[in-house]
């Protein structure tokens, strides 16, 4: 696709700017506890402020179903975005009609406003006409910087859009190059490793990467289902039974595409799933009935390390065992460095994304090395669904 960036929107000086970011961000009462959302958006901010715009922040905040819930304000927020930016960052307490025009209003060329949740209004999730007309009349030009609420067709994603010249932000920019890059026109081989707990929540993504990677890891619990579908006992592992058939129709997918399925070749089972469990690793032919499988084993990881240096792509999503209890952390943990020294090498172009994957390559201390890490959990699955996605949709040139 095409679009169009900061670079296309020209001298932005003296006009009013609005740019969808999303500071959807952990809270502590009126304390933000992790500020990495926020950290993503400060170079759109930073740079059209710079260049003299009239830099107006929309963003929602929880899920406050229309209505306005005081906790779910987005005041306590614009403290934290002010700290970071090194500038202060103003306050509207509505993000439509005379109280948001009042303070749109008293701004000076390099002002930044933030305006209160759009999620106030039940016009924003029902993308209701009215509501992004409301919202595009306190702005010249609209920038999208919020790749992570972009799944979603609400008024100040899609709708706002259609109404006026709109670019993507720094962030939004960035992402959408990685994932092109990763698998819009990818340098081959292709290597996907998709982990976490369960088939039925990736089924559209595995369906989907079969036709577009030459190679395919499975693992997590998800792996456990793939393994029973072709007759493996796996014991009292984290297994869904019932979608054995799904599985098995995934890998005659993979065959015909010509996509090779990489499964475990050993295991690391415990009978309790606990940190410090007792525990040992055994080949998939010898897991004990009462054994539970919580990482793979040796062997498995060698074979990873292998796909990894075979490819010159790489698409990241979920951990390979329960990373978050020692020892059942040491696949990811590997496989993650390893492909972060190949990335730093200039061997690999690394994309990764999703909450718990995130999580995980910042356990192996690897995020930082990988070429790309997207923050966007939903929007981020449904681009490797190969779903369209609303907000980047509107945005095409």
């Amino acid at each position: 696709m095409t679009f169009k960036t900061l670079n296309d929107l020209g001298d932005p000086s003296g006009q009013r700017v609005l740019v969808r970011v999303d500071l959807n961000v952990p809270m502590d009462g009126t304390k933000v506890t992790d500020t990495t959302r926020i950290e993503r958006v400060l170079p759109t901010i930073r740079e059209l402020s710079e260049k003299g715009a009239k830099v107006i922040l929309l963003a929602h905040f929880g899920r406050p179903k229309g209505a306005r819930v005081s906790e779910m304000s987005l005041a306590p927020v614009a403290p934290a975005v002010s700290d970071l930016l090194g500038k202060p960052v103003s306050f509207a307490d509505d993000c439509i009609g005379e109280m948001a025009k009042s303070a749109i209003s008293k701004m000076q060329n390099g002002d930044v406003l933030l305006l209160e949740n759009t999620r106030f209004h039940a016009g924003e999730e029902k993308n209701d006409p009215d509501f992004a007309k409301a919202l595009a009349e306190n702005g010249d030009v609209y920038v999208n910087d919020a790749f992570s609420a972009a799944h979603r067709a609400h008024g100040s994603t899609e709708g706002i859009a259609r109404l006026l010249p709109s670019y993507a932000g720094r962030t939004m920019q960035a992402e959408l190059e990685a994932l092109s890059s990763a698998l819009g026109t990818p340098v081959r081989p292709v290597l996907a490793v998709v982990g976490g707990a369960k088939v039925s929540s990736k089924i559209d993504l595995l369906e989907n990467l079969v036709s577009k990677v030459d190679m395919l890891v499975i693992g997590g619990g998800m792996a456990n289902t793939f393994l029973a579908a072709k007759g493996i006992n796996v014991g009292k592992s984290l297994c869904e039974h019932d979608l054995a058939d799904t599985a098995r129709k995934i890998m005659a997918a993979a065959e015909k595409a010509n996509c090779e399925i990489v499964l475990p070749v050993d295991a690391v089972v415990a009978k309790e799933f606990k940190a410090g469990a007792a525990n040992e690793t055994v080949d998939l032919t010898a897991i004990p009935a009462d054994g539970m499988i919580l990482d793979v084993g040796a062997a498995s990881i060698e074979t990873v390390k292998s796909k990894i240096d075979g490819a010159k792509t790489l698409v990241w999503n979920g951990p390979l065992g329960a990373f978050e209890i020692e020892p059942f952390d040491t696949a990811t943990v590997a496989a993650a460095k390893h492909a972060a020294e190949n990335t730093k090498s200039g061997k690999l172009n690394s994309v990764a994304g999703g909450g718990d994957t995130v999580a995980a390559l910042n356990h192996a201390s690897a995020a930082e090395s990988f070429s790309y890490v997207s923050t966007a959990g939903g929007a981020f699955l449904e681009w490797l669904e190969g779903k369209e996605l609303p907000g980047v949709k509107a945005l095409e040139a």
